[in-house]
């Protein structure tokens, strides 16, 4: 089936007088015919549902669709992109364990891994994205257990050669993990790639729109978990009735851990009502990326064009570093984000900024209109010097998604932008 059908279809099926949209169920609670069913649903919460802090219908049939749009055998839904990324880690991390992740990924990513996991006692292996097999091995240690990395980082738009952290990582018996944000299932796919984990914020180009916050976390149901490396996968939860999760629930033991043991105690559900916008905005992703990538090509190009930006940063722009690793993992285009340096620094970038018009000036990205974002000013404000060159940040970057309107408006807003730093 074609991704545009499937963005239209997965994950729902209406019955016969059944609405066409799914429906938002907005209830927390569930009615059971006796106590032995409660009894058996809390035994295996995959039966049915025991309440919404773990799992809603309408919920469920955006993380059924996410699924199938990934190619994985399951998923699950957070309260936020950051919530995602931490579950994710948490979900096979513990205190004394480590992870290696790319040093080029979001900051608050950068901030979580760094500062909130360290004081949980689980440690982050920062290496450069363009690390050779030899350095990202060398990076291991006895307690590494996952690897981390952006498939199109946030905002240094670096492009991760997946099929190589796959190698590294399986080499060492662990798996892989993406955040598959920016490129979304319909750019790239990186389970296909050999990656294990999915994740991505929802917030971003699923939703497009801006009206809701969320998160997803998708289980290939492939990585093998039985090396010895994983016993919280391979022994008895004795917090879940002993259930070894490799053996109850052998097609995808990793999402089904992350739903009875994190989101059992840390109730980082999304509402209904977020689940169904949400799929709104995931039924036009197919006709919303094409438009993104073809923008965003115009907008590199003029840019580049002015003369004044130290450098232009677009994966799909021939002659950026990352042009050939795009055109074999994200043929169809490098999503509608540009990042690029404007000569001048810090307070020439804050002109261009508060100059702009069209583009909103929010800390928001990958929206159906046009926004900009100083990210050593906002999102990446909290890392240090040294944080900030590793993330491929300087004082004059400016981070760019470009959205649905018209290109040349796009481009007029740009042009008046640089004329008025200009002057």
């Amino acid at each position: 089936m074609k991704i545009e059908t499937q963005l239209l279809h997965e994950g729902y099926t209406p019955k016969n007088g059944e609405p066409r949209v799914v429906p938002i169920v907005q209830s927390t609670t569930y009615v059971y015919d006796s106590t032995d069913d409660v009894a058996a649903v809390f035994d295996d919460p995959t039966k049915s549902l025991i309440y919404s802090r773990f799992e809603n219908p309408t919920t469920d049939a955006v993380e059924k669709k996410i699924a199938a749009l990934e190619g994985g055998a399951a998923a699950m839904c957070t309260s936020s992109g950051q919530a995602a990324t931490l579950c994710s880690i948490l979900n096979i991390c513990q205190a004394g364990d480590s992870f290696v992740a790319s040093s080029s990924i979001y900051g608050g990513t950068v901030n979580l891994f760094a500062v909130t996991l360290a004081k949980m006692g689980i440690e982050c292996i920062f290496v450069d994205v363009d690390a050779s097999e030899e350095e990202l091995m060398a990076a291991f240690k006895p307690n590494t257990k996952a690897m981390f990395g952006e498939t199109i980082a946030n905002p240094a738009l670096t492009v991760l050669d997946i099929e190589k952290w796959a190698k590294v990582a399986h080499a060492n018996g662990v798996p892989l993990i993406i955040d598959n944000t920016f490129a979304t299932p319909y750019l790239c796919r990186p389970l296909e790639w050999g990656a294990d984990i999915v994740m991505h914020s929802t917030s971003k180009y699923l939703d497009g729109h801006a009206v809701q916050v969320g998160g997803v976390i998708v289980d290939s149901g492939k990585f093998d978990w039985s090396n010895g490396k994983f016993p919280c996968m391979t022994e008895p939860d004795e917090s879940y009735h002993g259930i070894v999760y490799t053996e109850k629930y052998p097609f995808a033991p990793y999402i089904v851990k992350a739903r009875m043991q994190l989101m059992r105690d840390l109730g980082c559900y999304p509402a209904a009502n977020s689940s169904f916008l949400l799929n709104l905005g995931i039924e036009t992703l197919a006709v919303r990326m094409d438009r993104y990538c073809e923008n965003a090509v115009k907008a590199a190009k003029f840019i580049q064009s002015t003369g004044m930006a130290e450098s232009v940063s677009y994966p799909g722009l021939e002659g950026d570093k990352y042009y050939s690793l795009a055109q074999k993992y994200l043929p169809k285009g490098a999503s509608g984000v540009i990042s690029f340096s404007i000569k001048g620094g810090r307070g020439a970038a804050v002109r261009f900024m508060d100059s702009l018009k069209l583009a909103s000036n929010e800390v928001h990205v990958a929206d159906i209109r046009t926004c900009v974002l100083h990210p050593a000013s906002a999102t990446h404000r909290q890392l240090t010097d040294e944080q900030l060159a590793a993330a491929g940040i300087d004082g004059g970057l400016i981070r760019f998604s470009v959205g649905l309107e018209n290109i040349d408006d796009i481009i007029d807003d740009l042009r008046q932008a640089f004329a008025a730093i200009d002057s």
